[in-house]
């Protein structure tokens, strides 16, 4: 075995892999051992439920949890928390609040919530073929992922439809059972691939035992059943509005009417221009990430799939975008959002 590698470090106590650590990578371990363990939570039992997040854990590892206050949305004031490591992110997210309170405040609507799952699989046939017998494999699939949806149902949730995709022409037997999902106040994931991996099975044996198919459409692989971070149906828009005289000195020097041209020509640039876009989405995304952080929701998920959806026409640009529709200053973003406030890690976090 090369030196510093290890078999078994998972099987481990912590104390063993900080020795470890520090006897391989450090030319002072016993310094390894003193700074690792200054990060402890002083309460044994705290340190722990942390330590169950992750595995080969061996300290904690601080950011700072700031507050965002005067958020005035829909009429309703809040103060949001925010983690994150870049300076400035959290007062200038303070100040753009407060400019917006004396404005009319934040505009927030949920456009819709449905969720996306996919089954991928393989198949010899024609589409049209297990198309037409989608409505019997609909009611099967439904049947036998009963038990699994019967909950989120009573909550008003459950499958709310499904379709076949065929993507044989680019690639060989490849074929997609997409299917949407709504799942109320949860981010779904372990509900949405639970019902996902049900179908793969139904799936697979109505292909190879149903009679309306001959014995040389029976051939079928499923490559996975899991759900898709991106749900193009799972949308949040918020917005500001106001008359441009009111956005009176909002930069030294410079007319309303001024900023709100350069403002327009700002955000235009990000629609057209990839470079500029990846650099005006990140700044996006330093507000977003950090209250997703602060919520103990995947910010990995968000961005991929806020990205995802900046690129959905072809080319990557704007998240948010400006119009001057008669002497109003309109700048809105619209942004998919699978996030949880109920189940899984949530309760945990």
């Amino acid at each position: 075995m090369r030196k510093g590698t290890i078999s078994g470090f998972s099987k481990k106590s912590k104390a063993e892999k900080i020795a470890w650590i520090a006897r391989h990578y450090s030319p002072d371990p016993q310094a390894v051992e003193s700074v690792l363990e200054q990060f402890w939570q002083d309460d044994p039992e705290l340190q722990q439920l942390l330590e169950g997040f992750s595995e080969n854990t061996l300290t904690n590892y601080p950011l700072p949890y700031g507050i965002a206050p005067n958020f005035l949305i829909n009429e309703r004031v809040y103060a949001l928390p925010m983690v994150i490591e870049e300076s400035s992110v959290v007062a200038a997210a303070s100040s753009a609040a407060k400019f917006w309170l004396k404005r009319g405040g934040i505009r927030a609507e949920v456009l819709s919530t449905t969720k996306v799952g996919q089954v991928h699989f393989y198949w010899s046939g024609r589409r049209e073929r297990l198309q037409a017998l989608l409505p019997e494999l609909k009611t099967q699939l439904l049947q036998e992922a009963a038990p699994l949806t019967a909950n989120m149902e009573s909550r008003g949730g459950g499958i709310t439809g499904m379709e076949l995709i065929d993507f044989s022409e680019r690639e060989a037997g490849y074929f997609q059972l997409r299917v949407y999902f709504e799942t109320c106040d949860s981010m779904g994931a372990n509900f949405i691939n639970s019902v996902l991996e049900s179908f793969a099975r139904t799936l697979q044996a109505f292909v190879r035992t149903s009679p309306q198919l001959d014995s040389g459409e029976r051939e079928i692989e499923v490559i996975m059943a899991i759900l898709s971070n991106y749900p193009p149906q799972c949308v949040v828009r918020t917005w500001v509005r106001c008359p441009v005289e009111a956005l009176a000195d909002p930069c030294h020097n410079m007319e309303a009417a001024d900023f709100a041209d350069r403002f327009s020509k700002a955000v235009r640039i990000a629609e057209l221009d990839p470079y500029r876009a990846t650099t005006h989405n990140k700044g996006i995304f330093n507000g977003v990430d950090a209250v997703v952080l602060a919520t103990g929701n995947d910010f990995r998920a968000v961005e991929a799939c806020g990205h995802t959806h900046a690129a959905r026409d072809g080319q990557y640009t704007s998240l948010s975008h400006f119009a001057l529709e008669e002497g109003q200053f309109h700048f809105w973003l619209d942004l998919p959002l699978a996030l949880g406030t109920v189940g899984g890690l949530t309760q945990l976090h």
